[in-house]
C-alpha cells in the first residue's frame, strides 16, 4: 500500500493514526523486537503515525525509561514512513514537563498530553497546566481530552484558548460532545482526531483531521479505508465501510474490558505481535473473549477485504540492548 505523505496542514500527524499497544514477554518485559515488528506491520497496513504510551500503551504501568527507550525503538522501525508520537501525560505537572522533554530528545514527532487526572483540577490549573507543558518543548503537542478516565474535561472555551499557544496543534476527542468539538473546530485551527473508533468518518466528515485508533492494532487498513474512501469522494463507501468495523469496535472496547486487554488478546490468537502480556492491574482476557474478538476480526477481514493478519510483517533490526 502507498503511504500517503502524513503531514498536511488538516492532518499534522497524518490521517490515520494507531493508539500501539506497548509489548510484554511472557514474564511481563518491554519487548522492544515485537514493538518494532508491530510498528513495522502497522505502517505497512496503512497507518500514518503511531501513538506511543497512551492508555491503549499501558502507560501508567510502564517507566520513564521504558517509554524513552519505545520512542527510539519505533521511530528505528518506521524510519520516516510515520510520525511517532509520545504519550508524556500525568497527574504531576514537573513529571509531564519531564517526560515531554524526554520523548523529544529520544525523537518523537509530537506529544500526547492527557488532562492531569484524579487531583480534578480546575480550568485555570488544566490550561496552565498544558500551557508549561508547551512552552518546554520545541515539538507540537496533541492534547489528549477524555473525561471519562481523568475525571476532568478540557472545556470548549479552555480548549479555545490554548489553541493560541503555537505547539499546541491538535486534539485527540474522546469527550462524547459533538456539540463542543465543532465549537473548538469552528472557532480555532486545531487538528482534531476522534479517540472513538465509532467516530471515524462522522468526526473527518465534519473537518476533522483523522482518527487515533485501538482497534487499528489489529486491523490497520480496514480503517484506513474509510478516510481513503471519502477522500475519493465515495461517502457511500466510506459510511459502507465504517458500519463494516461497527461488530469488531463493540466487541474490543465494549466488552467490559479495557481496550488494551481485548486488543491484546486478538493479536495473541492471530499470531501477531504485540498480543498477550498485559501488567497488572490488568489482567488478560479470558479465551471465551478471544474467541469473540476472533469472529468479529475474521467477518470484517471477510467482508472488507483489508486488515488481516496476511498484511506483511516486516521484522527491522532488532534493538540490540535497548
Amino acid at each position: 500500500m502507498e503511504i500517503r505523505e502524513p503531514r498536511s496542514p488538516r492532518s499534522p500527524f497524518g490521517r490515520a493514526l494507531c493508539a500501539m499497544v506497548t509489548p510484554f514477554s511472557d514474564d511481563g518485559v518491554l519487548d522492544l523486537t515485537a514493538a518494532q515488528r508491530l510498528a513495522a506491520r502497522l505502517v505497512t497496513g496503512g497507518c500514518e503515525g503511531l501513538v506511543l504510551s497512551g492508555t491503549t500503551g499501558e502507560s501508567p504501568t510502564t517507566t520513564d525509561a521504558e517509554k524513552a527507550d519505545l520512542v527510539r525503538a519505533v521511530r528505528e522501525a518506521v524510519d520516516g514512513r510515520a510520525t511517532v508520537l509520545a504519550g508524556i501525560g500525568t497527574a504531576d505537572t514537573r513529571h509531564t514537563r519531564t517526560l515531554a522533554r524526554q520523548a523529544q530528545r529520544a525523537g518523537a514527532d509530537g506529544l500526547l498530553a492527557v488532562t492531569p487526572y484524579y487531583s480534578r483540577p480546575p480550568q485555570a490549573a488544566v490550561e496552565a497546566h498544558f500551557r508549561e507543558l508547551a512552552d518546554a518543548v520545541d515539538v507540537p503537542v496533541m492534547l489528549y481530552d477524555i473525561p471519562g478516565r481523568t475525571g476532568t474535561r478540557i472545556e470548549p472555551e479552555t480548549m479555545i484558548r490554548l489553541a493560541a499557544h503555537p505547539r499546541i496543534v491538535a486534539v485527540k476527542d474522546c469527550a462524547y460532545d459533538l456539540l463542543g468539538t465543532q465549537k473548538v473546530m469552528a472557532a480555532t485551527d486545531l487538528a482534531y482526531y476522534t479517540g472513538c473508533d465509532e467516530y471515524a468518518l462522522a468526526l473527518y466528515a465534519l473537518g476533522g483531521a483523522g482518527y487515533v485508533s485501538t482497534v487499528a492494532n489489529a486491523v490497520p487498513g480496514a480503517f484506513r479505508a474509510i478516510v481513503d474512501a471519502y477522500d475519493a469522494g465515495d461517502t457511500a463507501e466510506a459510511a459502507r465501510r465504517q458500519r463494516l468495523t461497527v461488530p469488531l469496535t463493540e466487541a474490543t472496547m465494549d466488552a467490559g474490558l479495557p481496550g488494551t486487554v481485548t486488543v491484546k488478546a486478538l493479536l495473541a490468537a492471530l499470531g501477531l505481535p504485540g498480543g498477550g502480556t498485559v501488567r497488572a492491574p490488568l489482567l488478560p482476557a479470558g479465551p471465551e473473549v478471544a474467541d469473540g474478538l476472533l469472529r468479529a476480526h475474521d467477518a470484517l477481514v471477510s467482508a472488507s477485504g483489508t486488515g488481516g493478519p496476511s498484511a506483511p510483517d516486516t521484522r527491522p533490526t532488532p534493538c540490540g540492548s535497548r
